[in-house]
């Protein structure tokens, strides 16, 4: 198929590329030229604007994936795509909107005939070799058509052992990719995954603080342990109940500097940990872990511990995000 790309930073770039090493043809544009210059270096076709990128995805229907940062560059581009496309073409806002933009958007877009899909998508800097894992929300028979272009993207079943009892169930969802159900469910359901995701990392935080400060509490001398802290992270990849990809990136950043001082530890947040809990609110759900996670990186930004150092070393793993204030 052949795929309009806009936006071509961490993510947006590489998607470009496992589209075109599975065969596709990707049209790509960002507001950095040389960002499009060095994907027609390998293979993409390279437009000077979005009504550029538009034409050049003639005959239709044209399909435009836009990843860039949820906010106004998105809410513009997504304007401006539906004064250029026409009817059956379809926009895909693969980032981390709000879902209830999501809505609104489709709605603006459903008067030209335009489809809008929402595809939540994880997988960071390492989606190019990994895949991305995506929820995808929006009128079903455009997730259809467009179905060749999340499957290229996937990661595919690998080497996960398959859950007993699937059979029957659609097979799209084992190689990762889901239908979540109408406009705003896949930026509803990647909203959920990053609120789990703030909890997760938050408690792997605060346990390695626990173990780095047991060498120096106040507790019995008997009772005081030097752990080490990379090599605590490595055991526990190996065969552990808390074995995770987020639990490699900490092994992998504590044996690079155990004490992670090129970090600071304030830890931002992205929008979509706000939007889990004004969820739970709405919905009159508890959701404690999740909330006290999102309020830690609130006070992060005021009052550093190794925790936080953590955390931003895990950010920075799967995500490629630098601290604020650094470059």
């Amino acid at each position: 198929m052949k795929i309009g790309v806009i936006g071509l930073g961490r993510m947006g770039g590489n998607i470009a590329r496992r589209l075109m090493r599975a065969g596709h043809t990707c049209v790509v544009f960002d507001a950095s030229a040389k960002a499009a210059e060095t994907l027609a270096l390998e293979g993409a076709q390279a437009a000077a604007s979005l009504p550029d990128l538009v034409e050049k995805l003639l005959p239709g229907p044209r399909a435009v994936w836009v990843m860039l940062p949820a906010g106004a560059i998105t809410e513009d581009t997504v304007n401006a795509l539906g004064g250029l496309l026409t009817a059956d073409d379809m926009i895909i806002d693969g980032g981390n909107s709000y879902f209830r933009d999501d809505i609104r958007r489709a709605a603006m877009l459903a008067e030209f005939g335009i489809q809008y899909l929402d595809c939540g998508t994880s997988g960071g800097v390492w989606g190019l070799e990994r895949g991305y894992c995506m929820m995808v929300g929006g009128p079903r028979a455009a997730f259809e058509h467009l179905d060749p272009i999340f499957a290229a993207l996937a990661p595919g079943i690998g080497t996960i052992a398959r859950t007993p009892g699937r059979e029957g169930r659609d097979p799209r969802v084992e190689q990762g990719y889901l239908y979540a159900g109408p406009v705003g469910a896949g930026h509803f359901a990647k909203m959920i995954h990053n609120g789990i995701e703030y909890g997760m990392m938050q408690a792997f935080a605060e346990g390695f603080d626990i173990l780095r400060s047991r060498a120096k509490s106040k507790v019995p001398a008997a009772e005081q342990y030097d752990f080490d802290m990379a090599d605590i992270a490595e055991v526990w990849r190996r065969g552990s109940v808390v074995s995770s990809w987020l639990l490699d990136l900490t092994a992998q950043a504590l044996a690079d500097d155990s004490h992670l001082e090129r970090f600071s530890g304030v830890v931002d947040d992205s929008g979509e940990g706000r939007w889990t809990i004004e969820a739970a609110v709405d919905e009159a759900v508890p959701a404690e872990v999740l909330a006290a996670a999102l309020f830690t990186r609130f006070r992060s930004r005021q009052d550093h511990t190794f925790a936080e150092k953590v955390l931003s070393a895990m950010r920075m793993g799967f995500g490629g995000h630098v601290e604020p204030g650094k470059h």
